[in-house]
């Protein structure tokens, strides 16, 4: 009986790691390997897309402003500007805190582009995922929502495609009409989708004297949220140190009241009367702007009475993201 001779493969081109073009993940894998593609180079693109990007937006201008508008502020608009200039056709790229229907992306009859921030994402790094949806809205054809996707793990980021010296102006709504040029000729889904919103949205008003602060107003009493650019433990102990010295309020009946934890930035927040409004707390946030500065340039260690004011400021931290 004669021998079975092996049987000898044609040996595959070795590709480079740049080269690889994604497959089906129980695919064999395009560099040649003989493993699937989830077990080989798969995987490294599979991290990169789950991979939970801590600060997402930092190197944005106004990095505070984007998270509050991510996770604060109800109604909001900003015109975005690219490093690029704009396609033909798009006469503008507008970010918005959310957009009808809960849309990603919308591209409009005129052609102007509108980019929802406050939508759930596939990946781990919302810059990613907000960079593909605007590149697909560009394209888009007029009168066309966009629809949410995995962004590709090699994609561009927020920050490859916006000018980082462009400025960054957030627009605080009352209201969603921004939706529609005209709501008389909305569909009966996006004005119903409007209703419901407006009835949902609580009145917020951006502070002009300091960065990313704003004032909101609910039933009970009303608030300031403040977004701040400073490492965690750092602003802790300098919150600390002000809320032992009894300095930390923004006036009389006002409260620093603990904090969010969100995109990687801190976001300290205080109670305030009813009757306080936006107007009246201008100064004096500016003025504790001024007390925070000294404090965080002191490196001190804390007292034990600041330990004790800073304890309870971690204890009544909350992470949004």
């Amino acid at each position: 009986m004669a021998k079975k001779r092996p049987q000898t493969k044609a040996k595959q081109p070795q590709l480079k790691d740049g080269e690889i073009p994604v497959v089906g993940a129980r695919e064999p894998c395009p560099c040649g390997s003989g493993r699937r593609y989830k077990a080989c180079h798969g995987r490294a693109a599979a991290h990169a897309v789950t991979e939970l990007v801590q600060r997402p937006f930092e190197g944005l201008p106004s990095e505070g402003d984007w998270v509050a508008l991510r996770e604060l502020v109800p109604a909001a608009t900003v015109e975005l500007n690219l490093k690029e200039s704009l396609p033909e056709g798009v006469p503008s790229v507008t970010l918005a805190t959310v957009l009808p229907m809960a849309w990603p992306a919308l591209r409009r009859d005129d052609g102007s582009v509108l980019i929802g921030l406050q939508n759930d994402t596939a990946s781990g790094d919302i810059s990613r995922d907000l960079a593909d949806t605007l590149q697909r809205a560009l394209t888009a054809q007029p009168g066309t929502p966009i629809q949410g996707r995995r962004a590709p793990a090699d994609g561009p980021r927020l920050q490859e495609l916006l000018d980082p010296e462009g400025a960054f102006e957030p627009v605080v709504h009352s209201g969603f009409e921004f939706w529609v040029p005209d709501t008389a000729h909305s569909t009966p889904e996006v004005t119903a989708s409007l209703e419901r919103a407006n009835a949902a949205a609580i009145p917020t008003v951006k502070l002009s004297g300091v960065d990313a602060a704003y004032w909101c107003e609910t039933p009970d009493k009303n608030h300031l949220r403040w977004v701040m650019p400073y490492p965690e433990e750092q602003l802790l102990d300098a919150l600390a140190r002000l809320h032992a010295a009894g300095r930390s309020s923004l006036g009389e009946g006002t409260r620093l009241v603990g904090s969010f934890r969100a995109h990687g930035l801190t976001v300290p927040v205080w109670d305030l009367p009813t009757g306080v409004t936006a107007d009246d707390v201008e100064k004096p946030a500016a003025e504790f702007a001024e007390r925070l500065a000294t404090a965080l340039a002191s490196d001190a260690p804390l007292a034990p009475d600041e330990r004790r004011a800073r304890g309870g400021l971690t204890n009544r931290q909350v992470t949004l993201s």
